[in-house]
């Protein structure tokens, strides 16, 4: 790679922060290129380490994640970039620590309101190092067909309209990237393109100037013509405007500072970036589209002839030879689609893992063979009913409901995606016997997996025998470093309740002397919604709590209560439930395979 060169096609960079779209689009526009290696190493995340999969071309790779920037340049040292989405707060801290790295030769960082403090302290290591800064505040830049940084160029359907996804013979600077999109499009109209492209940045003091990166296109032989676009604010032009005048520039130079509309107000207005605004008259974007003007480039009259300018000079270099006329791209590279925006558009369709015809959990409110859970609930319906509906598809008998036959009803199944469900079937599906099936299914019930009961029970008796507030309870939880076992729900909020809790809690409060344990799980249900709606009591909770509070009505001793918690007991009852529904599932997935329903596997496994 040659000085003036920040990129090539070999370019590789880190990325500090996981920050998902914007890889996924850079590792896009590799494709579009034509890219043989990624453009991304590794994502740095001083949450967690791991990997991250992305798609790169149509298959999924695995990228590394490290905690550390200094272990992720050792792992990857001939990456060179560093892309630095930390927030302002932390901009400055990791920025330093990407510029001791000697591996860095170019961070970019995204962050904007970086105290001018700070960026001039940042510019001062780049420079004793010999490194290069983009922005702060910037989206970046890209070499055309080789590399682009994050977000740079917008989609991907743009990126390809811009002609970015090859090199052309213009090198691009501008302090603002939402104007270096529109650009980049401008300038793929009116010539053939650009070579590179460079947002500096927008806030006051960017840690590379202009000028630093129109030398380097002036070094450049693969740009032929350079295209400037500055704003009102700062005096970053001037220092064009002295290169032009001595003569340092040779290239033709097309320049337009925005912000002309500024001296029509009755007072200085900051416009968008914190750069954006004249502090003197020198500084007004009138002034110094005069003095670039003056100085030898071509400078518009207005904006709205700034793509004419690009154009005529473009045609000029054609007509002298410098530049060879090139013809657009007929065949433009495949864009790739994810799935998910496949399928919203209807362009795809496919079929499901399996099937089940007992349950259905997709909708706003679980269905046991097409009956809502809260009709089965409240028409009275017990574990006879429960088990009609899941064995045998119809209704049985009804029974008289008791409070250990509520519990039953709302664990006996929860679609067949959970963990014990989809294990009964997959099993079943493989030929297994029903006990094989349902033991597999049993094995993964847990904590994570349901059956939470247990433990959500013991949880909050040992708290409250502590005599610990809910502030308190959960304050000792989090310094322990431990889940509260009972809370939390991954669909339900506090806006979005759970039915079955709601059944729970309306059944014990009519028919339970008292419910002293369920109140202090409200309570400290209060305390974790405030962190995040959906940190509320959930079903597993809930049952083991009112359990405990049936079990005091009941007069139970403490030692008989300790036992059944120590045991894990109070699981048994959650056991006993899903047991029913996976026999269920078991008997389902035979007459699939019976043939008495059909079955997308079918034309698989059995021709």
């Amino acid at each position: 790679m040659n000085e003036h060169t920040l990129f090539d096609g070999n370019t590789q960079a880190l990325i500090f922060g996981l920050q998902a779209n914007a890889i996924q689009r850079m590792l896009d526009f590799d494709q579009a290129c034509g890219r043989k290696t990624p453009s991304v190493a590794a994502v740095i995340n001083e949450n967690r380490d791991g990997f991250h999969k992305v798609f790169w071309q149509n298959s999924e790779i695995l990228l590394p994640m490290y905690r550390t920037i200094a272990e992720a340049c050792r792992r990857h040292p001939k990456a060179d970039v560093l892309i630095n989405f930390a927030s302002f707060r932390s901009a400055f801290r990791t920025s330093m620590q990407a510029l001791g790295e000697q591996s860095i030769r170019t961070l970019v960082i995204i962050a904007e309101g970086v105290p001018e403090r700070r960026s001039r302290e940042l510019r001062h290591r780049a420079q004793q190092n010999g490194q290069v800064i983009i922005g702060p505040a910037t989206v970046g830049g890209i070499v055309a067909g080789a590399f682009k940084i994050a977000n740079t160029g917008g989609t991907l359907e743009n990126i390809l309209e811009s002609k970015l996804h090859r090199p052309g013979s213009m090198g691009f600077v501008s302090k603002s990237g939402g104007m270096s999109n529109e650009a980049y499009n401008i300038i793929a109209r009116n010539s053939d393109g650009v070579f590179e492209g460079i947002a500096i940045g927008g806030d006051a003091y960017p840690c590379s100037t202009l000028m630093e990166h129109i030398e380097r296109y002036e070094a450049n032989p693969a740009i032929k013509m350079i295209v400037l676009l500055g704003e009102v604010g700062g005096t970053d032009e001037y220092r064009v405007v002295e290169a032009l005048k001595q003569g340092a520039i040779t290239k033709p130079v097309v320049a337009w500072v925005t912000g002309t509309c500024a001296s029509l107000m009755p007072t200085s207005i900051q416009f968008g970036h914190a750069g954006a605004k004249a502090g003197s008259d020198q500084e007004t974007a009138a002034a110094k589209n005069q003095a670039l003007r003056e100085a030898g480039a071509i400078v518009p009259e207005s904006f709205d002839t700034f793509d004419r300018a690009i154009a005529e000079t473009f045609a000029t270099l054609e007509d002298k030879g410098i530049v060879a006329p090139r013809k657009d791209d007929e065949d433009l590279p495949p864009i790739p689609m994810d799935f998910k925006q496949a399928s919203a558009a209807g362009l795809v369709r496919r079929p499901t893992n399996f099937i089940s015809t007992i349950s259905d959990d997709r909708g706003e409110e679980l269905t046991y063979a097409g009956i809502p859970i809260s009709e089965v609930c409240e028409s009275g319906m017990g574990i006879g009913d429960v088990i009609g509906l899941l064995w045998f598809k119809r209704r049985l008998p009804e029974y008289a409901s008791k409070f250990i036959e509520l519990v039953l009803v709302l664990t006996a199944d929860h679609g067949p995606a959970v963990s014990g469900a989809h294990n009964a079937i997959v099993t079943a599906r493989a030929g297994r016997d029903l006990m094989s099936a349902v033991a597999s299914g049993i094995l993964t019930i847990g904590p994570r997996f349901g059956g939470a009961v247990a433990g959500a029970a013991h949880m909050f008796k040992e708290a409250l025998d502590a005599e610990l507030s809910p502030e308190q309870f959960v304050a000792d939880m989090k310094a322990r470093k431990k889940n509260i076992q009972g809370i939390g729900h991954r669909i339900k909020s506090l806006r979005n309740p759970d039915k079955r809790v709601e059944l729970l809690k309306d059944y014990a409060r009519k028919h339970f002397t008292k419910t002293t344990f369920l109140d202090y799980a409200l309570e400290v249900e209060k305390v974790t919604t405030k962190k995040k709606d959906n940190l509320i009591l959930n079903v597993d909770g809930c049952i083991g709590l009112l359990f405990l509070d049936l079990m005091k009505d009941l007069d139970f001793e403490e030692k008989e209560i300790a036992q059944v918690l120590e045991a894990g007991g109070l699981n048994g009852l959650f056991l006993l439930g899903r047991t029913i529904g996976m026999i269920g599932h078991y008997f389902d997935q035979n007459r699939l395979k019976q043939g008495l329903y059909r079955h997308p596997w079918d034309d698989i496994l059995y021709g």
